[in-house]
This record gives structure tokens, sequence and C-alpha cells, in this order.
């Protein structure tokens, strides 16, 4: 829908378009050529480009742009704006830009159809955590096809990407910690090239490592609080605990040791038992490093949340001795320099939320764009790949955005992942 001028606009005629102006194109953006409505022309083509649009004046912001407007440009209380002429059908770039919505608009079904499939496995998981005492062998039937249907759902799809999926609410978030962790542990799995059985372990393991929080009081085993000493420790006892409650479930010795050791790290700074490097299992080591990851972005205080682009960089920068090196390095691979769900402000002074990286180019994720202009549900995201003009300028916190933007990119305070085996690097 047209843009209603403000104060500080200027119209300008197609003439008196020159690089430097930040301009507004009033047209729906499904029939221009251009990734944004309102841009800083950067180049003679673009000129050219907007010189066919049909449209008799643009807005003009001279507060955005490098040089005002040429003398006789005229403010917008002068004169309303005559409506723009439909740009021609057979328009080569317009029809590229057509081409591209409708990729975009596959790739927001497909999105959708991973959030229908990540609530579904976490109703599933529900379930079984219900009955996993009282139905123990019928419940690791239904655990162990859980993880066969996420592997088809979440990475064996060749569309389907390492996305963000909107924030859940109350008390189920050990569910969905036990989804991120195990899609996250399956996923460094195919990229280090684990057999199939390593990674229906790894699922299974992932999935059920907390099993010992059930012999946890909740406002230790999820507390919002700074934990005391003494409640540490009995918190850290879950690990003995869930290894306990395993075996009497009749899970196998594998799993077994991905829950007793999923909070050691390699340089023994972890518990139980201060293990080290290969003194850890190789699939605890997996479920270790994103476990860590995954309760530094999802902390049981949301206020202590890190951003994912946060909490990667910490891990990598300040802890790496903690991990199994040559995962951790998988793991920044696939989720990027700007893992999804954080927040951006892109070249052209854009806000966007990263929505699914590229492992092939890190610094080019997929983003979804905020835009007054155009409804939430239809908010454009763009593959920065095929834009070479926009680059990401650094990464913000969700606290620094303006309320209506907060609203509208809904920057997620529990994150899940989703990968995009399309992208798989070398292969």
């Amino acid at each position: 829908m047209p843009h209603t001028a403000s104060p500080q606009d200027v119209f300008v005629t197609p003439e008196q378009l020159c690089v430097g102006l930040f301009i507004h194109v009033d047209l729906p953006w499904f029939s221009h050529p251009f990734s944004f409505n309102s841009f800083k022309i950067k180049s003679d083509e673009q000129i050219a480009t907007l010189r066919t649009l049909g449209v008799s004046r643009f807005r003009c912001d001279p507060a955005r742009s490098d040089l005002p407007p040429a003398v006789g440009a005229s403010e917008p209380r002068d004169a309303p704006a005559p409506p723009p002429e439909a740009p021609a059908a057979d328009d080569p770039a317009l029809a590229a830009k057509r081409e591209r919505i409708l990729r975009l608009q596959q790739r927001k079904r497909q999105v959708i159809e991973v959030e229908q499939a990540f609530v579904k496995a976490a109703n599933v998981m529900r379930d079984i955590g219900k009955n996993l005492f009282a139905r123990p062998k019928e419940c690791l039937e239904e655990v162990d096809e859980l993880v066969n249907q996420m592997v088809v759902a979440f990475l064996d799809q060749p569309e389907v990407a390492l996305h963000v999926i909107g924030e859940h609410a109350g008390g189920e978030e050990a569910y969905y910690h036990g989804l991120n962790c195990s899609i996250l542990a399956m996923m460094l799995a195919g990229e280090l090239g684990l057999p199939r059985a390593a990674g229906q372990t790894l699922g299974v393991g992932a999935l059920l490592h907390d099993i010992g929080l059930v012999d946890i009081p909740d406002r230790i085993a999820r507390a919002r609080h700074e934990l005391t000493p003494p409640e540490r420790h009995l918190r850290e006892m879950h690990c003995d605990y869930g290894v306990r409650l395993a075996r009497q479930i009749g899970l196998p010795e594998p799993v077994l040791r991905i829950i007793a050791q999923h909070h050691e790290m390699a340089d023994g700074s972890g518990y139980p038992k201060a293990l080290k490097g290969d003194q850890i299992d190789p699939c605890a080591r997996l479920v270790a490093l994103v476990n860590y990851y995954d309760n530094l972005c999802n902390p049981g205080d949301l206020a202590k949340a890190l951003t994912p682009h946060e909490a990667l960089s910490l891990m990598f920068a300040q802890r790496r001795g903690r991990f199994d090196a040559q995962a951790l390095q998988v793991m920044i691979r696939c989720l990027g320099v700007y893992p999804p769900g954080t927040v951006v402000k892109l070249s052209n002074d854009a806000l966007a939320l990263v929505a699914s990286v590229n492992p092939e180019k890190p610094l080019r994720p997929w983003v979804t764009v905020y835009d007054p202009d155009i409804p939430k549900d239809e908010a454009i995201m763009l593959d920065l790949e095929q834009e070479p003009d926009i680059n990401i300028a650094k990464a913000l916190r969700p606290i620094v955005l303006p309320p209506e933007v907060y609203e509208y990119l809904s920057p997620r305070k529990r994150v899940t992942y989703y990968f995009d085996a399309n992208r798989r690097r070398g292969q």
C-alpha cells in the first residue's frame, strides 16, 4: 500500500534521481525488482531501473541522503504525487523479482512444515515423558521412532533450513531443550561422517540426557535464581540419577554414557567425574557441546540469555578448551557467524533477524527484514547470497530494539534449530 509522506520527505522526478539519494518506491513490493521499498541509490544502473517503473515522482528523505535533493524538488504538502503507472509486465528485472518471490514463498512453506514437525515432536516427547517409567518398553520404542522421524523431518529433507522457531510457553522447556540438543547433535554427527547407528545413539541420548532431573526438585532443577553451593551440588547429581533411571528402564550402554557424561568438559572442568579429553565418550562429547550452547541461549533465567551469536562467540573465544575441537569447528561452520535468532543491522540500515545460515558463505545467511510498510505475516525474507549490495553491519541484542521492531521480528527468547541439508560444505 502507498506510504504516507512524512514532513521531512520531498519529491523528486525520475530525472532528478542521483547516486546518494535515499528514496522510497511507493509501489507494492512484488511489483518492482528491488529488495526493499526504500533504499539509498548506489549506482547508475539502479537509477536506470527506477526510471522504467512508470513512477512520475519519488519520495526522498534528505536526512538519510548523502546530498540534498536537486533544486526544484517539491515538498510533500505542495501537491500529492499522482498514482504511478503499472510497470511493464514483460520487464526482465521484474520477472526475476517475481521468480524470487516464488522461491521465498516456497521457503516460507517449508518453514511452516518444519515448525509443525517440531511441535509434533515436542508433543510426542511430552507424552513419552509422562509414561516413560510406567511403560518403559513401549516408550523406548517410541523414542527410537521419534529419532527416525526427526532424521527425515529435519536432516534428510534437502530444503529444510536451520531455522528459528517460536517461543514455547510454560513448563515444557525440558522437552524443547532435549529436542534442540538432539537435532544439533545429529546434525554434527552427519557433518562429522559418523555412522547412522551413532547418529541414532546420539539422537536418543540427547533427547533423554536430562532424565535424572525428574529426581531433583523443580525449584532447583529449573531454577530461575542463582543456586547456592548445596543446591548446585544437588543439581549436579542428576547425571548419576539419570544413569540409574536409564538402566532401570533398559536404555543401552552407549546412551547411558551420554547421560553420565553430558556435563564433562574436555579440559576436566566438568562434572560429575572431571573427566578429560578421550576419557569422555565421543558421543557424550558432542552432546556436552550442544547442551552447553543451548543452555547459554535458553537458561532458566531468561534475563541471562545470550543471543546465539554471543553464545557461539563466547564458546570459541573464551572457552574453546572445554570442548571437542573438531566438533566445535563443525558447529560454528553449520550455525554460521550469525546463528539463527541473531538480530542484525544491515549495511542499508535495515533491521533483520537471521532465519537460517549458509555454511558455504557464513556472512550471508537468510534474514527476515523489518519493514513497517509490509504486514508482519508477509515480511520479506532475503537470501543475502543473492544480495551482493547488502551486508550484515553488526549483531544487536534484542533489548535495544524499539518495541514495534521487536514485536515485528519477534526475536525468540527460546530458540530451536533446523539444519539446511542442501547447503552442506564439501559434498
